[in-house]
């Protein structure tokens, strides 16, 4: 490659990253808008995130958080249940983090771990499978005729592309946390897991609760258009804030304040490095 286009390469990146990045801001502008409105109208909203391991579906869901008010805006990652857990209906751990009220739950995985990788790795028995595509329509319908607004994302990233994130976490010691051995073993029962899929899309793929399909070979591309799809299927109105008259401050009174050298103040470690 030449000196010339390396250069071009570079500056066309640079241009692609902030038209992206200006985009996600007018995005992340219009979530804070739909949050107002889910807050004031009392609506309740559930975002699933599925796909399969390094699809970018947590990178999805930090910018859908990012400027969201956390009182009223929550992620579900649920670890493995407990023992206790286990002697439950399976969607009991779920339902119970279900939204009330102005709020919106964003699930990082969720009941579909079932027809996932509790199928491919032998974690449920096919009775426990079978019951569970038979009542995930069901337990769904109930949401929605309750009122709930559900949405399905599944994130979907080619063999290569995964292959190639995983390599990439393993020497980032920001990321190498995200790797584990059952995420390795999703290249070696990549059949597997379309396998179970396509069987999964057959029996939940429903016209009142479908299955979105992300490309999430390009990070950037599926950010963009996972926020501007979930803010179409949200029938948000932009409120008008409320009018705020900013007060004068106060002169400062003449109390007696404990010295400064009495507080424990943290070490300036910035005045080192600035």
């Amino acid at each position: 490659m030449t000196h010339k286009t390396h250069h071009h390469k570079r500056k066309a990146k640079r241009a692609r990253t902030k038209k992206y990045e200006a985009e996600l801001t007018r995005l992340q502008i219009e979530l804070v808008s739909m949050q107002q409105w889910v807050a004031s109208t009392g609506a309740r909203v559930v975002v699933i995130f599925e796909g399969r391991d390094a699809a970018g579906k947590g990178g999805a869901i930090k910018r859908i958080m990012q400027y969201l008010n956390p009182r009223n805006a929550r992620v579900v990652a649920l670890p493995q249940p407990s023992e206790r857990e286990k002697g439950q209906w399976y969607f009991q751990r779920y339902i119970e983090r279900l939204p009330t009220a102005g709020e919106i739950v964003l699930m990082d995985r969720s009941w579909y771990n079932r027809a996932g990788v509790e199928r491919v790795m032998g974690y449920c028995t096919d009775e426990q499978y079978n019951l569970f595509l038979a009542q995930v329509p069901v337990v769904e319908r109930m949401l929605i005729d309750d009122g709930i607004i559900l949405l399905k994302y599944w994130f979907s990233v080619s063999d290569t592309e995964q292959e190639k994130r995983f390599r990439s976490r393993l020497n980032d010691p920001m990321r190498r946390w995200k790797l584990s051995s059952t995420d390795l073993l999703s290249i070696t029962k990549w059949e597997d897991y379309s396998v179970a899929k396509d069987a999964m899309f057959a029996a939940t793929d429903l016209p009142e609760s479908p299955w979105w399909t992300i490309n999430s070979d390009d990070k950037k591309s599926s950010r963009i258009n996972t926020i501007a799809h979930l803010l179409s299927q949200v029938p948000y109105d932009n409120l008008e804030p409320e009018s705020v008259d900013f007060p004068d401050r106060p002169r400062a009174a003449d109390s007696n304040r404990p010295p400064q050298d009495e507080q424990h103040f943290v070490p300036d470690r910035a005045a080192a490095i600035f």
